[in-house]
């Protein structure tokens, strides 16, 4: 199988493309290294230096000939950053999925897997939350993330490029972001505690997270690229299916804590993961307890 993985050099991503090239498959990865990092990059993959907004012709789709599955990850995945100034948020995530859309079109790439957001539920009524409850994204980043989904979903109505969408929780666990108001808050910690700082905790810490392995992540992408199950544009929540407060988080880290002004987030996440279970086959296997008090 050949395979290309757009922001390969990323946190999910560079994981994934471990993965792959550890399966002996050919991986090409496109990533333009704005958040993404070079160490990151395997060597067995082909790497593009590529900025997937600026694909605007056939002329710029040549890594794509001969691909099987693209999975497609990158992404201007910032909250904060995105309803302070939303166009270039829009320009990545929706510009160039759609450009990464056309490429495979083009291409007659077999499948796509879009790595959604679980953002776009914004705070959730249902809890659990099923891929059938409301959707109210709350930042530009979000909204943009589901454009993606109703893109791919699109694709595979009228050109018949199969598709599957992945809607991400809490991803936590090698090469995490440790930096940025929305880095994952395990990073943050982590680096906190490794520098002697005080854990800092926004709002009352009460607020709880569904907490989702980068390994996890990883599998239910190689099945979503297989599975018979899927492929018109299905969206499949992958979390784990339990939410903690980022207060019981904290102390299983440290005691010295301090909380910070509360900022504009949902009060919970938490996964109905059946949908995966079903059409994919796929069960989390990594345990969050456990992985945090080994790292």
């Amino acid at each position: 199988m050949k395979y290309l993985v757009t922001g390969g050099a990323g946190f999910i991503g560079s994981n994934l493309v471990d993965y792959l090239c550890n399966g002996g498959h050919e991986v090409i990865v496109l990533d333009n290294l704005s958040s993404g990092k070079k160490e990151y990059l395997n060597e067995n993959a082909i790497f593009h230096n590529i900025d997937i907004s600026l694909m605007k012709s056939k002329s710029d789709y040549f890594m794509f000939e001969g691909v099987d599955v693209v999975f497609h990850l990158a992404a201007c995945a910032e909250v904060d950053p995105s309803i302070k100034n939303p166009i270039p948020f829009h320009n990545t995530n929706v510009n160039g999925t759609l450009n990464v859309l056309m490429a495979c079109r083009e291409n007659k790439v077999k499948r796509i897997v879009y790595s959604a957001s679980s953002s776009c539920y914004g705070n959730p009524i249902e809890i659990p939350t099923t891929e059938h409850a409301e959707i109210h994204p709350m930042s530009p980043y979000a909204l943009q993330k589901l454009m993606g989904e109703q893109y791919c979903k699109l694709f595979s109505e009228l050109y018949g490029l199969e598709s599957v969408c992945l809607r991400y929780f809490n991803v936590y666990g090698s090469r995490q972001r440790d930096k940025g108001a929305y880095s994952l808050v395990t990073g943050i910690f982590m680096r906190q505690h490794a520098n002697n700082q005080s854990l800092t905790i926004t709002g009352d810490g009460e607020q709880r997270r569904d907490f989702i392995s980068v390994d996890d992540v990883v599998k239910a992408n190689f099945l979503a690229s297989w599975s018979e199950k899927v492929g018109d544009g299905e969206s499949i929540n992958i979390g784990n299916g339990e939410a903690i407060s980022i207060n019981k988080v904290a102390k299983l880290i440290s005691d010295d804590i301090v909380y910070v002004e509360k900022r504009y987030e949902p009060d919970i996440t938490l996964a109905d993961i059946t949908k995966a279970k079903e059409l994919l086959g796929w069960i989390p296997q990594v345990d969050f307890r456990n992985w945090l008090t080994e790292h």
